[in-house]
């Protein structure tokens, strides 16, 4: 891959045109009220565009082409080895366009190009052509009954899917949401954040480019309490499938049981800890991965390393490895390639997590680094890499999903505590374990309750493992061939030959 420098990046902004127009039905069309929102980059706190703010109106169109196109069957009943050779199509144009898609994330969003050139753009294309190659190597089954009758269990595409994404990682978790939906059959609805919908306009040109028929992909930008509501209350809409707070995933949830029983799979928030073992082979790789799990895209991840709970031989010494490498971290403008960590979203989301600093210091918390805004003079939203140090378990900074670079710190004597320190929360999206004992790695990766558990690193997987929580992080999957089945109905039919 070509590294670029600031200059070519600011270069190709300037003359970047961004997509403000719904797609609805093949077309880009403005909002039904004629609405708009404004688009604002983070790192400047200037306006980017100005979108179409959909609402139910727009909504009706959208579910109205989406069931129209899934009837027709012009997607639902083509054959696999088509529909797989169109997605294949989606990823290659999607790879084609990772500049123009990387640079739309960054400028959207806040996040540092390099992050988006090296993972967001190309993670995307691999998960759309990684669910076009499952397409035609699933079978269905044919259960086993007496001679005189046939049994067929078989899978049918849901109908309509509403997926809504979070602003965090608008391209990727997009592609885990569209991926397997349209892989199965489905016609799809995308409602992207109203924070960074741009990429996921960018990617309807693109859908349409690769060949996916009218109707089949639909692009609502707006409000969640608008048009997400919309689309959750809807009674022709079959599955509603949302990355988020837990907060919003449970309203999803009761619209579902409002409207028509719709599917409804919510991957939500997490509050993940990172145990390191007094045994852990190697402080420093513990050290840097545990800055990394939390400072990565501004602490703006589901997965954030956000609680780190250490043995206390080895507090201070890691500790210490830490605040060595926080400097690495220092917010910067996310359009210079050497950016580590660029701006937080937006101003509200920058006060959120200044308004918890902020509290966490009124209760006594004890910070060891950061903790203030900085770069206030570039207009942006930038939060210096924070570190709180042997925090006690009743703090608000423990309990709650911060979504920033915050980081707290917890001692534990004897493992059994450690893991009970881990699992006191009402989340279970990840967790982690250093040791160099496999006993003690298996033992305490079956203890923590969490959907993934990463041994001796931290966000280490691919497209082969689901990805979703346990408790209030949610249900269902994302990624592997079990996202599939989210999308899917499971039909039994039963033929009589006697």
């Amino acid at each position: 891959m070509v590294q670029h420098d600031l200059q070519y990046w600011q270069d190709k902004a300037a003359d970047l045109s961004f997509p403000c127009k719904a797609f609805i039905n093949g077309e880009f069309v403005d909002a039904q009220s004629g609405n708009t929102f404004d688009s604002i980059n983070p790192a400047t706190g200037q306006l980017l565009a100005s979108v179409a703010e959909c609402d139910s109106a727009d909504v009706e169109l959208a579910v109205s082409a989406a069931r129209q196109a899934f009837t027709s069957g012009v997607w639902s009943n083509k054959a696999p080895a088509e529909r797989k050779a169109i997605l294949q199509n989606f990823a290659a144009v999607i790879e084609q366009h990772q500049e123009q898609l990387a640079l739309l994330e960054s400028l959207d969003m806040g996040k540092p190009i390099g992050d988006a050139m090296s993972y967001d753009a190309p993670a995307t294309a691999r998960c759309i052509a990684w669910n076009a190659e499952a397409i035609d190597k699933i079978y269905d089954e044919v259960a086993p009954v007496t001679s005189d009758a046939l049994a067929l269990v078989t899978r049918e595409a849901l109908g309509v899917v509403a997926a809504i994404v979070p602003w965090n990682f608008p391209l990727v978790m997009t592609s885990w949401k569209i991926g397997p939906a349209l892989a199965t059959g489905n016609s799809v609805i995308l409602k992207p954040s109203e924070k960074s919908p741009l990429t996921a306009l960018y990617l309807a040109k693109l859908a349409k480019l690769a060949g996916i028929p009218d109707g089949v992909f639909n692009v609502l930008p707006g409000y969640g309490h608008t048009a997400g509501q919309a689309l959750a209350l809807h009674m022709d809409v079959d599955c509603i499938t949302f990355t988020g707070s837990t907060a919003v995933g449970k309203k999803l949830v009761e619209f579902s049981g409002q409207s028509n029983l719709k599917r409804a799979f919510m991957e939500c928030g997490g509050k993940s800890p990172n145990l390191v073992c007094a045994d852990v082979a190697d402080l420093d790789k513990a050290a840097a991965t545990a800055v990394a799990a939390i400072f990565y895209n501004q602490g703006e991840v589901c997965t954030a390393g956000s609680r780190l709970i250490v043995h206390r031989s080895i507090h201070r010494q890691l500790l210490d490895k830490m605040l060595a490498l926080v400097e690495q971290w220092q917010p910067g403008n996310p359009l210079d390639p050497n950016t580590s960590m660029g701006a937080m979203v937006d101003e509200m989301q920058m006060q959120r997590v200044l308004g918890f600093i902020e509290g966490a210091k009124a209760q006594g918390a004890k910070l060891v680094c950061g903790g203030e805004q900085v770069l206030s003079e570039t207009g942006g939203y930038y939060i210096q890499p924070t570190i709180f140090d042997d925090v006690d378990a009743s703090l608000d900074i423990v309990k709650q999903e911060i979504f920033g670079p915050v980081l707290v710190v917890q001692v534990f004597d004897d493992l059994e505590q450690g893991i009970a320190l881990a699992n006191d929360t009402e989340y279970g999206l990840a967790a982690g374990v250093w040791t160099a004992d496999i006993n003690t790695a298996v033992k305490t990766s079956r203890a923590l309750r969490a959907g993934t558990v990463f041994v001796n690193n931290w966000d280490g997987g691919d497209m082969t493992m689901p990805f979703g929580g346990f408790k209030q992080s949610g249900n269902g999957r994302d990624k592997s061939l079990h996202a599939l089945e989210k999308y899917t109905e499971l039909k039994s039919t039963w033929i009589d030959l006697s």
